[in-house]
């Protein structure tokens, strides 16, 4: 078969197959009288194994190793090109995802455009205080996009930078809620908890973050549940009273159950709740001193019961801090009688 009808048949073009010729590596085994290439069966049989093998990212050096050495295992080079082709989306990704950021940001010209890309390489720079200057100091007429900042806040290990980053987020414009988002079903925990102490900062953000409170991950949990409890919403009890138990930011989230005890629809609920908890922990007199320095947090003589049952604890420690909490109650209670949880009667 002559060189222009194998073209046709292969779809590979004359120019290359004669620098195939060239290379040796798929040579027509005959002449016409001519003078012409002939391919035979077995030669277009080659043309397609070295097409087949380029569709795999072989080079043409690598294919004729591949198709002329007896003895070459195919496992070292398909793991060297797993291996490239997935930097190589890695980049194409990044790429993507470069050229999405500078979309977003709405560039009127090609100078707004530089300056997404300078700072976009800021952000991106290995040095924490290159990053820290490039939030601090934005470009100028360039305000960092809340998508851009969402994406930095995600992939920031430092907890300067990252505490910056979330200042900037937090007056950024855009849907910052949106950027971090996909940070709470990363499979990474480290990301999840970024994810929540940005979100926390975030106004509009108590839906995802109440859906955070079912996180895997007790930190991720806690960083929920207190942002919520600051916010007034009840359902970050449990969880607060949890943090109480476990510690740590076991005082913060101390004052937001004493805050939220104000109403009397969850007061008698939070009671309950720390009262179950010292029932579960009788021989740990950490946990129950951090329940009895919460008891101190609820309003009015809402906690006085409780607290005087623990006067007489097993644990001295326990037992003398609930009494001393005890004074201040009645103290509290008698120079303020109005000092009592919203609906609590007298």
């Amino acid at each position: 078969m002559l060189i222009g009808e194998v073209a046709r048949r292969s779809g590979v073009s004359t120019r290359m197959l004669r620098h195939y010729d060239s290379l040796g590596l798929v040579r027509p085994t005959g002449r016409t009288v001519g003078g012409y290439r002939e391919y035979s069966p077995a030669d277009i049989r080659r043309i397609f194994h070295v097409e087949g093998l380029r569709s795999l990212g072989l080079s043409l050096r690598q294919i004729g190793q591949a198709l002329d050495d007896p003895d070459f295992t195919p496992s070292a080079l398909v793991g060297d090109l797993i291996r490239k082709t997935g930097e190589r989306l890695n980049r194409e990704q990044e790429l993507l995802d470069r050229l999405r950021t500078v979309d977003a940001a709405g560039p009127s010209g090609w100078q707004d455009v530089l300056r997404i890309v300078e700072l976009l390489h800021g952000l991106g720079s290995p040095y924490a205080a290159r990053r820290q200057q490039t939030i601090l100091g934005p470009v100028e007429g360039v305000p960092p996009p809340a998508e851009l900042l969402a994406a930095a806040v995600l992939a920031e290990s430092d907890p300067n930078v990252a505490g910056s980053l979330r200042w900037a987020l937090a007056r950024a414009e855009g849907d910052a809620v949106a950027g971090l988002a996909p940070g709470l079903r990363s499979g990474d925990a480290d990301i999840r908890r970024r994810a929540t102490r940005a979100l926390a900062e975030l106004p509009g953000a108590t839906e995802v973050l109440t859906a955070a409170l079912g996180d895997r991950d007790p930190t991720v949990r806690r960083y929920a549940a207190l942002a919520l409890g600051a916010r007034g919403v009840a359902a970050a009890v449990p969880e607060l009273v949890r943090t109480v138990v476990d510690g740590p930011s076991d005082v913060e989230a101390a004052e937001l159950l004493g805050s939220l005890a104000g109403d009397a629809v969850w007061a008698d609920r939070i009671m309950a709740a720390l009262a179950a908890e010292f029932a579960a922990h009788p021989g740990d007199p950490e946990v129950r001193i951090r329940l009895t320095q919460a008891l101190a947090e609820m309003p009015g003589t809402l906690a006085l019961d409780l607290l005087r049952e623990l006067a007489h604890d097993d644990e001295q420690a326990v037992a003398l801090l609930a009494s001393a909490l005890v004074r201040a109650v009645e103290e509290r209670s008698a120079a303020d009688p109005r000092s009592r949880p919203t609906g609590e009667q007298t």
